[in-house]
């Protein structure tokens, strides 16, 4: 019996989405809850397994196809041994199959090795979705890899040493970043009037980006603020905190301190943890904060929220930021992640640069951006010392928030950067 599979419905307000990978071939047996593609879709990347199990007959979109929700994916002829109904939901099995829901690329749980595992050959690898996202595009056999995770379970970190021992892999692009080679950019080759180029399709997420910045950049006054934090003792007290203190992985770095500082100076001046409105003609004060993390990733820039960071310590911020800022370059997150944020923090000086005009994450009415700290020479009490310097610019939304009531801001942020135990005891 032949078996259209369809793009499930992914969400509230998502139609469509593009084919970023197609995870099999025709002539293919597959398993229920087998990954078949993966989509991007607004700024996340999901794997789209299929609910029904049988041999690939026919697949009807290629990687790069923009497809919409119901359009038919792949044919599966259920009658081969290994589908649907003699695996799983027919009278004789011991459950009821589970019901398919697609998820994140990368991510989601990792507890079962059925679940997660790949068909290969007459037996099932013991990797996760992340591991196995990884493994493709890094070129790795998973059948060669041993898991160190439990039951010999294949994690990120093996499939990565793995990598990192074949031949024109991790090492080799070690030797081209060393020998300074040109990077050749994605997309096809072609010719323009003045020599050769290569053109690459707009990505979901590039699209999504552009669209956003668009809005934004035309839609609010911007207006930028610059000053610097004296951050010496609160660098000090940071390298102060001995390795795995606040927890296993949990690793201190400056963003954690930052985000407390302006968790602590939203609650004292909420007009920037606001949006405006324009419909109703009001301004809307959030009562929770929300702080949106900028995160670099190959697939572009995405801000996923950490939610309820006035009520969070740092040692908890510190994890919470990490696991983010992983599911954000593994795309591992749902696009609920990248919603219900108040305001922002970016951070330029993790790849250099000092001050910046960082454009606002509409709806919101405010962005902190941090540069690169560097030890500059200061007066203090008629004394040339030597100190260590944060630059910070703010972006506010000029139609809700004063220069003064963002330079009072800002001051509070500074203020408590330059004293760590006043943040701390917080």
């Amino acid at each position: 019996m032949n078996i259209d599979f369809k793009l499930p419905a992914l969400g509230e307000n998502i139609e469509s989405g593009d084919i970023v990978k197609v995870l099999v071939r025709e002539g293919d047996v597959i398993k229920p809850n087998q990954g078949v593609f993966e989509l991007e879709t607004d700024k996340a990347v999901i794997e789209i397994p299929s609910s029904d199990g049988g041999t690939v007959t026919k697949v009807h979109v290629g990687e790069g196809a923009k497809v919409k929700i119901g359009q038919v994916l792949l044919t599966l002829d259920s009658a081969e041994e290994g589908a649907s109904g003699a695996t799983a939901g027919s009278p004789g099995s011991a459950e009821p199959q589970a019901k398919s829901e697609p998820r994140p690329a990368g991510g989601g749980s990792e507890t079962s090795s059925d679940e997660s595992a790949v068909v290969h050959g007459a037996g099932l690898i013991p990797a996760g979705p992340v591991a196995r996202r990884l493994a493709r595009e890094l070129g790795v056999d998973l059948t060669r890899v041993s898991g160190s995770g439990p039951h010999g379970r294949i994690l990120p970190e093996d499939v990565r040493g793995a990598a990192g021992g074949l031949p024109g892999s991790a090492k080799k692009q070690g030797v081209a970043a060393e020998t300074r080679e040109p990077v050749v950019p994605p997309g096809r080759s072609d010719h323009d009037a003045w020599g050769p180029v290569r053109r690459d399709r707009i990505s979901q997420i590039r699209r999504t980006i552009a669209k956003h910045m668009s809005h934004s950049a035309s839609t609010i006054p911007h207006v930028t603020n610059f000053d610097d934090a004296d951050v010496t003792e609160l660098e000090a007290i940071r390298k102060g905190v001995p390795e795995g203190y606040l927890g296993p992985g949990i690793k201190l770095t400056a963003i954690p301190l930052v985000l407390k500082a302006v968790a602590i100076a939203l609650g004292q001046h909420p007009a920037l943890n606001a949006s405006l409105g324009e419909e109703n003609d009001e301004i809307v004060y959030k009562q929770y904060v929300n702080v949106g993390v900028a995160v670099d990733t190959p697939r572009g820039l995405v801000v996923p929220a950490l939610r309820g960071v006035d009520r969070m310590s740092i040692a908890q911020i510190a994890e919470a930021v990490g696991r983010l800022a992983q599911q954000a370059r593994e795309a591992s997150f749902a696009i609920e992640d990248l919603r219900g944020g108040t305001f922002t923090v970016s951070n330029l000086g993790a790849v250099g640069g000092t001050y910046s005009t960082p454009i606002i994450n509409f709806p919101e009415v405010a962005l902190l951006l941090l540069g690169r700290s560097r030890w500059m020479p200061v007066i203090r009490e008629r004394q040339v010392e030597t100190r260590l310097m944060m630059p910070l610019s703010l972006s506010y939304d000029h139609r809700v928030v004063d220069g003064g009531t963002a330079g009072r801001f800002l001051n509070e942020v500074i203020n408590l950067l330059q004293s760590p135990g006043r943040l701390l005891l917080q």
